[in-house]
C-alpha cells in the first residue's frame, strides 16, 4: 500500500484534523474518567492512599508495555493503531461503569493509553515536517489540554450529580474517539518487515533507548518531559488532598476546577512555544521549568481561592512553554534515529518511571501523614532544583562537545 500524497508543510490538512478530533475526545475522555474513578473510590470508602495507587497502576501498564507499543506504532499504520487503542480505552471504561473492579477497568483503560501514545505523537512526524512539526506538536498539546479542560470539568461536575452518568461521558467519549480515527488516512506502516519475537523486541527497544539517551539532545528532552509529566501528574493528586485542608472545600468539582486551570495555562503555555520557540532555541524552554517549581511551592502556601487559580494558571502557562519544544526535538532526533514510535515509546518509559515514583513517594508521604501544604511547598522546591540541574549539565556537555 503506498502512502496518499501529503504536504508536510501544511498543517491543517484533512488528516490532521482527524488526529486532532480523536485525541480531544480520548483525552476528555482519560481525564473525565480519572475524576469519576476517584469519586467512585471516595463513595466506596477506599482509604485516601487507594487514589495515587490508582494512577499508578496506569502508569505500570506503560512501563510493562514500553519494549512493545513503540514497535506496534512503526510497524502499523498508526491511525489504525490509535484506533485499536481507544477501542481498548472503551472496553476498559465500560468495565468500570458496569460496576465490576475499578482498578481492573482502569488498568485497561491503561494498557489503551499505553498503545495510543507513541501512534498519536508519531503519526504528527509523517503528517507534517520541518519547522511545521513544532506547530503540530503545539496544537496536538492544545488539543490535549483543552480536553483536560472540559474532560476534568466534566468528570467532577457529573460525578457529583450522578456517578453513573459521569462514567457514562467516558463511555461516550472513547466511542466518539474511535470513530474520529476511522478519517485518519491509512499511512504505510513507518517500518515494514519488523520481527514480532517478544525477545527481539525487547532487544530492540533497549537498543534504541541506548541510542537515544547517549544522543545528546534526545537525552536532553527525555530528562526534562520526565520530570514535568512525573510532577504534573503528582501535582493533580496533591489537589485532591490539598484542597480540603487550605480552602475548607470538600467537593469533587473544586479540585477538578483547579486542574482545569493549569490546563488552560498550558494550551497559552504550548500556543507560544509554538510561535516564539524553533528547534534551534529549545534551550530557552528551561527557565520556564525552573520557574514551574517556584510557583508550586507559593502556590501551596495559599489559603485563597482566587490566588491558588491565578499560580496555577501560570504554572500551566510555564509548563505548556516547557514541555512543547522538548516533545518535538526528541520526535525529530526519534525519525532521525530510531524511528518516532519507538522514540515516543522510550519517552513514556521514562515518564512513566517518573510518575511511577513520583507517585510512589507522594502515596507513602500521605500514608505517613504528611500535610499536603508541606508536601507541596517540598515538592515545588525540589522540581526547581532538578530542572535546574538538568540544565547545568546540559549546558556542561554542549561545552564540552
Amino acid at each position: 500500500m503506498t502512502s496518499p500524497t501529503l504536504n508536510p508543510q501544511l498543517l491543517l490538512s484533512k488528516g490532521m484534523l482527524a488526529v486532532i478530533v480523536a485525541q480531544f475526545f480520548s483525552a476528555f475522555g482519560d481525564n473525565a474518567l480519572l475524576f469519576a474513578t476517584l469519586a467512585l473510590l471516595k463513595k466506596d470508602l477506599w482509604p485516601d492512599w487507594s487514589q495515587p495507587v490508582l494512577q499508578m497502576v496506569f502508569v505500570a501498564t506503560y512501563i510493562i508495555l514500553a519494549p512493545f507499543v513503540g514497535q506496534i506504532a512503526d510497524g502499523f499504520a498508526k491511525g489504525r493503531v490509535m484506533m485499536a487503542a481507544n477501542g481498548v480505552k472503551l472496553l476498559g471504561a465500560l468495565v468500570i461503569c458496569s460496576g465490576l473492579e475499578p482498578f481492573l477497568g482502569y488498568s485497561l483503560v491503561g494498557i489503551g493509553a499505553a498503545a495510543y501514545s507513541p501512534a498519536k505523537y508519531g503519526i504528527l512526524g509523517e503528517l507534517t515536517g520541518g519547522e511545521t512539526l513544532v506547530k503540530a506538536n503545539g496544537l496536538m498539546e492544545s488539543s490535549t489540554i483543552a480536553a483536560i479542560l472540559l474532560g476534568s470539568l466534566a468528570g467532577g461536575f457529573f460525578a457529583d450529580w450522578n456517578l453513573t452518568s459521569a462514567l457514562l461521558v467516558c463511555v461516550t467519549a472513547y466511542a466518539l474517539a474511535v470513530a474520529a480515527n476511522l478519517l485518519i488516512p491509512e499511512l504505510s506502516a513507518a517500518r515494514r518487515g519488523l520481527c514480532w519475537h517478544p525477545r527481539s523486541i525487547s532487544a530492540s527497544f533497549y537498543a534504541a533507548c541506548r541510542t537515544l539517551w547517549h544522543d545528546a539532545p534526545a537525552r536532553f528532552s527525555l530528562t526534562g518531559t520526565s520530570l514535568f509529566w512525573g510532577a504534573g501528574v503528582t501535582l493533580r493528586f496533591l489537589l485532591v488532598l490539598w484542597v480540603p485542608l487550605a480552602l475548607g472545600i470538600s467537593d469533587n468539582k473544586t479540585p477538578t476546577m483547579l486542574n482545569a486551570l493549569v490546563a488552560v495555562g498550558i494550551v497559552i503555555g504550548a500556543a507560544a512555544a509554538a510561535k516564539l520557540v524553533t528547534l534551534k532555541t529549545v534551550g530557552c524552554c528551561m527557565p520556564a521549568g525552573i520557574l514551574i517549581g517556584v510557583m508550586v511551592a507559593i502556590f501551596a502556601l495559599q489559603t485563597d481561592v482566587f490566588n491558588a487559580s491565578l499560580l496555577l494558571v501560570i504554572v500551566g502557562a510555564l509548563g505548556g512553554f516547557f514541555v512543547v519544544p522538548l516533545n518535538a526535538l526528541l520526535q525529530m532526533r526519534g525519525k532521525e534515529t530510531v524511528g518516532a514510535g519507538n522514540a515516543i515509546a522510550v519517552q513514556n518509559l521514562g515518564e512513566n518511571t517518573a510518575m511511577l515514583v513520583m507517585l510512589g513517594l507522594y502515596s507513602l508521604a500521605v500514608s505517613l501523614g504528611a500535610s499536603p501544604v508541606v508536601t507541596g511547598v517540598g515538592f515545588g522546591v525540589v522540581f526547581a532544583l532538578a530542572i535546574l540541574l538538568v540544565w547545568g549539565w546540559n549546558w556542561v556537555q554542549a561545552r564540552r562537545a
